[in-house]
């Protein structure tokens, strides 16, 4: 004899097993009447801006505005010596004679090429923007377009030596591989 008869023996024949309701209800999908195209088309575009999220319309400086921007958590002497230009320029951009789709495609780039190359602190030579139509045009952008960066942890306008209000140093968070090394760096010395 199995088991299932010995148990049905043991608790009696009317017993019923319990209805367990469903706690998962699974809709279909109804994609009959929706124009698989154009939901492709919708897609594509929002993949594009999570590739290049830096936006056009900003808000105007003026030509002699001194930028600054520093993240929280950015120690107050990493920034001093940042804007006191005390940091080694590992990669430069100049912007001039650029428009402004241009500029934002390059510092997109620049950017990510810096960060897989390593660079801690770039150099970006945007112009003063004086006597153009609209005045600081590029340096507005700059200033509008690096925090939105999660990899730019500072930037402040540069010394008169490396370009004063026509220029910004930016600080660049340390990849991985630099966290590393300063981490094994500085285990040593504590032995």
């Amino acid at each position: 004899m199995s088991e299932e008869n010995d148990f049905g023996r043991l608790i009696g024949d009317d017993v019923k097993p319990l209805k367990v309701e469903k706690r998962v209800i699974i809709n279909s999908s109804k994609d009959n009447d929706v124009d698989k195209e154009t939901r492709r088309l919708a897609a594509q575009e929002v993949a594009e801006e999570k590739q290049d999220p830096l936006t056009v319309p900003v808000d105007l400086v003026e030509p002699l505005a001194e930028l600054s921007f520093q993240r929280p958590g950015v120690q107050h002497g990493v920034f001093k010596n940042l804007r006191l230009g005390k940091y080694k320029l590992d990669a430069r951009l100049d912007l001039h004679r650029l428009t402004v789709e241009q500029a934002r495609k390059i510092i997109f780039e620049f950017i990510h090429d810096c960060l897989e190359a390593d660079v801690r602190c770039a150099l970006i030579t945007h112009g003063k923007g004086e006597g153009r139509e609209i005045p600081a045009l590029l340096k507005s952008c700059v200033a509008h377009w690096l925090p939105q960066f999660d990899a730019v942890l500072a930037f402040h306008t540069a010394q008169k030596h490396h370009g004063s209000y026509g220029a910004t140093y930016v600080l660049l968070r340390k990849s991985d591989k630099k966290k590393l090394e300063n981490k094994e760096r500085h285990s040593k010395k504590r032995f």
